[in-house]
């Protein structure tokens, strides 16, 4: 008999473990790819397809992890996204030994399977989860990606120094602790999730009623929950990261120094990550919409700043902080909720498609942004992105209404 109090503690100290060490290896690529892809181009016009690449890769491999836990288990998909975004870093350091801009990309595209995976880690967390505790599960896995977003950017110097040593191509030596933290990842994932939290859980689940499990876009067409649940989290993923990628072009074009842009994006990550645990605990003791609605309260508030006050470095860093305190309580209560709004056969699969729509559409809004900046300024993208959160707080406050009605 499987104790489950057990079992669920040892997954979670497993994917916090596995997380910061995918957090290394993600932020130890992100920190140099642009450069890198400056360099292999020749020209800086395409140093931003790193960033698009990394995205549109984590995009198109979430369904496929998914599909993977689904069929073979947590374990499985988590180690096999581990090992995919190692060989992306694998190949991008050959893309740049022969100068081959396309086969960089598509490294780029691999690498991002580092971002998939550790998005489905914070699913893993739910899976054995007492419904009670289930968002402060999930937010501590959230809460160590903390550790290596901070320590990957700062393995530049000295994954610059061993490249050196050991012949590789300019400014590919982080890949160096990418390829190494990616593989201890893997071994992690593959030695800690034993049992695996997933099958365990499916194995418990009451009886199936003889349908089989649905994939995710067909769980949204007929699941309402659901569908709320992924577009909350997704419009508020994207509402995040139009106004973070526009932050630094438009504090540098006001003068601000690279410290200064450096410092507020610090703060920003501070905010996204440090908190989680707090949020996860709101998430749970005060329910999931109150949860939401304060994440885009906070999300508002960071956007009305910005409108009022974009002329003032101050300012601008406490609109960043803002943001990252809504998106972290949003993401948190919202991903809980698409955890536990279907039975636990057809949780990966909707998993996969939720992750798949909140980078695609954070993609497109992030590609936007910067026309939106052009033409209306930092305070113009502001209200922009208002509609976005108008959207979430609108089809939250129908939805409890259809509730209460229904409750009648």
């Amino acid at each position: 008999m499987i104790e489950v109090d057990a079992v669920q503690r040892k997954v979670v100290r497993t994917l916090v473990g596995a997380q910061i060490l995918g957090g290394i290896g993600l932020g130890a690529t992100v920190s140099v790819g642009a450069l890198l892809a400056a360099e292999v181009s020749g020209s800086a016009a395409w140093s931003g397809m790193a960033a698009t690449m990394s995205t549109l890769g984590a995009a198109l491999l979430a369904v496929p992890l998914a599909r993977a836990a689904q069929a073979r288990g947590r374990r499985v998909a988590l180690a096999g996204g581990s090992t995919l975004a190692a060989l992306g870093a694998l190949l991008a350091v050959g893309a740049a030994a022969i100068g081959f801009f396309p086969l960089l990309l598509v490294a780029l595209a691999l690498a991002g399977a580092s971002a998939a995976t550790n998005l489905q880690a914070r699913f893993a967390a739910t899976d054995l989860a007492d419904p009670a505790h289930r968002a402060r599960q999930l937010s501590l896995v959230v809460w160590s990606t903390t550790i290596g977003a901070v320590l990957g950017p700062n393995l530049i110097g000295p994954g610059e120094a061993i490249g050196g040593a050991i012949g590789l191509p300019t400014l590919t030596g982080p890949f160096v602790f990418t390829v190494s933290a990616q593989l201890v990842a893997m071994a992690v994932y593959f030695a800690g999730l034993r049992p695996d939290p997933l099958l365990t859980a499916m194995e418990r689940a009451p009886a199936a009623s003889g349908i089989p499990p649905r994939h995710g876009f067909a769980t949204l067409r007929v699941n309402a929950g659901a569908r709320y649940a992924v577009v909350a989290v997704a419009l508020s993923h994207s509402t995040m990261v139009a106004m973070m990628s526009m932050t630094p072009v438009h504090l540098y074009e006001h003068g601000a120094t690279l410290e200064i842009v450096g410092f507020t994006l610090s703060l920003h990550i501070a905010g996204m990550y440090a908190l989680s645990p707090v949020f996860g605990w709101a998430a749970d003791h005060w329910g999931r919409i109150p949860v939401i609605l304060g994440g885009q309260a906070l999300l508002l508030a960071s956007l009305v700043v910005a409108w009022a006050q974009s002329d003032s470095d101050a300012w601008v860093a406490v609109s960043l902080i803002l943001l990252g305190l809504g998106w972290s309580a949003s993401t948190i209560a919202g991903s809980t909720l698409v955890a536990e709004s279907v039975p636990v056969d057809d949780r990966a699969g909707l998993q996969g498609v939720s992750d798949l729509l909140m980078n695609a559409t954070a993609a497109v809004c992030g590609a936007l942004a910067g026309p939106v900046l052009t033409l209306l300024g930092y305070s113009g993208l502001g209200v922009m992105c208002m509609a976005l959160v108008a959207v979430v707080v609108g089809w939250t406050v129908a939805r409890q209404r259809s509730v209460r009605r229904a409750q009648l």
